[in-house]
């Protein structure tokens, strides 16, 4: 199945669900601006231009884009980080 797109309620979020775990456990994962995280992908999605801040829970990432950036861009870069961790 790979990676599933989703919209959110927050125009400036999207949602990348993968059908593999990509979190262990029941705790949720975030970095915000000038954070880092224990979780290279999350790193680098925080790299990514146009990416504000990331949240993580089992097997999907919600990735909010900087208000001035345009999810024509960020998605194929997002997907492309995912792939590269085997998602």
């Amino acid at each position: 199945m790979g990676i599933r797109v989703e919209a959110t309620p927050n125009p400036n979020a999207l949602k990348f669900t993968t059908d593999k775990l990509i979190f262990e456990g029941t705790n949720s994962v975030s970095v915000m601006p000038g954070q880092t995280s224990d979780h290279e992908i999350l790193n680098d999605l925080m790299h990514l231009e146009g990416v504000d801040n990331v949240f993580g829970y089992q097997n999907f990432i919600t990735v909010n884009k900087q208000f001035d950036a345009e999810w024509d861009d960020v998605t194929p870069k997002v997907t492309e980080v995912l792939e590269k961790h085997g998602y």
